[in-house]
C-alpha cells in the first residue's frame, strides 16, 4: 500500500475502498451514460465535450488520464484520436473501464496504480498530454507532489489539461438547508484532511454502500498554479466557469441543456469549476 506524503496510509486505503464499492454502481447509473458509449461510436462524455473549444486537436497524441475512474473521459479522448492510457488506484474502477472499452470498441490501455506512482509505473517523459478531470485533486494531500508527477510524465513540449471543481465551491456548504451558503470548509490545503461520513454518492443509484468514511483535501487556485510553476511548467490557459457537471449544491442549482449545473440565484457570484492548461518547456 502506497503511503501518502504525510505517512497516513489509512487515508488512501479508506478512499480506495469507497471507490471500489461505488465503481459498479456508477457504471450502472444513467448519469454516466455507459449505454450511450456502446450505442454511439461518436458519443463523448459531458466533461470532455464541455472543453472541446479549449482542448483542440489531440489526434495522435500520447495521452494519460490520471485518476480516470471508470474511463468515460479517457475513452472520449481516445475517440477524438489520442492514444490514451487511463490510470486509477481502484481495481474495481479499472475493471469497469476495461469492460466499457471492450463493449464500445474504443481502444485504450487501463492501469491500476496510485497516481503518485505513475512515473515509475508508466515511464518518465512518455506523454504529450496529461489529462485530469473533475473531482480528482481533492483526494490528494499534497498538490506539489502531484505537480511533480505531471511534469515527470510529460515529454518536452507536452501539456497538462485539467478541469476541476473550483476550491471556492469545495469550501461552501448549506449546513442548515436554509439556502444561505457559508464558507464552511478550508479553501487552502491543510495538513489534515476533511473527513466525510456519508452513505451516498453523486450519481443516481439505489445501491446502499457500506463504506462511508472518506478523506479529502482542498487546494487553492494559487496553490495549484504555483505548484506547476515550481516544476518549471508554463501556464498557457486558465478559465473559471460558473457551471459544474453535477448537482454540487442540491436545491440551489438548475440543470442546463448541456448537462452542467449552475446556481439559480445570481450565478455570477460563484466560480464553480476551472479549466487550467500548462506546458512543459521543449
Amino acid at each position: 500500500m502506497a503511503e501518502d506524503q504525510r505517512g497516513r496510509p489509512e487515508h488512501a486505503a479508506a478512499n480506495r475502498a469507497s471507490w471500489d464499492e461505488r465503481a459498479p454502481a456508477h457504471a450502472a447509473s444513467p448519469d454516466y451514460r455507459v449505454e450511450a458509449f456502446v450505442r454511439d461510436p461518436g458519443h463523448l462524455s459531458d466533461v470532455v465535450r464541455f472543453d472541446l473549444p479549449r482542448l483542440g486537436d489531440v489526434t495522435g497524441l500520447r495521452g494519460v488520464h490520471l485518476q480516470c475512474h471508470i474511463g468515460t473521459d479517457t475513452l472520449s479522448l481516445a475517440r477524438l484520436g489520442a492514444r490514451m492510457t487511463g490510470l486509477d488506484f481502484s481495481e474495481a474502477s479499472i475493471a469497469e473501464a476495461r469492460r466499457l472499452s471492450e463493449r464500445c470498441g474504443t481502444t485504450a490501455e487501463f492501469v491500476v496504480a496510485d497516481v503518485h506512482d505513475a512515473v515509475d509505473v508508466l515511464g518518465a517523459g512518455r506523454f504529450d498530454l496529461v489529462f485530469t478531470g473533475i473531482g480528482a485533486l481533492c483526494w490528494l494531500p499534497d498538490i506539489r507532489r502531484w505537480a511533480g508527477v505531471v511534469e515527470g510524465l510529460l515529454a518536452p513540449g507536452g501539456r497538462l489539461f485539467l478541469r476541476e471543481g473550483h476550491p471556492m465551491l469545495w469550501a461552501l456548504a448549506d449546513p442548515d438547508g436554509s439556502g444561505l451558503l457559508r464558507v464552511e470548509h478550508p479553501y487552502f490545503e491543510t495538513p489534515e484532511p476533511t473527513v466525510w461520513d456519508e452513505g451516498g454518492t453523486y450519481v443516481t443509484t439505489d445501491t446502499l454502500f457500506a463504506t462511508t468514511r472518506t478523506y479529502e483535501w482542498n487546494h487553492g487556485l494559487g496553490e495549484v498554479v504555483s505548484a506547476l510553476l515550481e516544476r518549471g511548467m508554463v501556464l498557457t490557459g486558465l478559465v473559471e466557469h460558473d457551471t459544474v457537471p453535477w448537482d454540487a449544491l442540491p436545491g440551489l442549482m438548475v440543470l442546463l441543456p448541456n448537462g452542467e449545473h449552475r446556481l439559480v440565484d445570481r450565478p455570477e457570484r460563484l466560480p464553480a469549476t476551472y479549466t487550467l492548461q500548462a506546458r512543459k518547456p521543449a
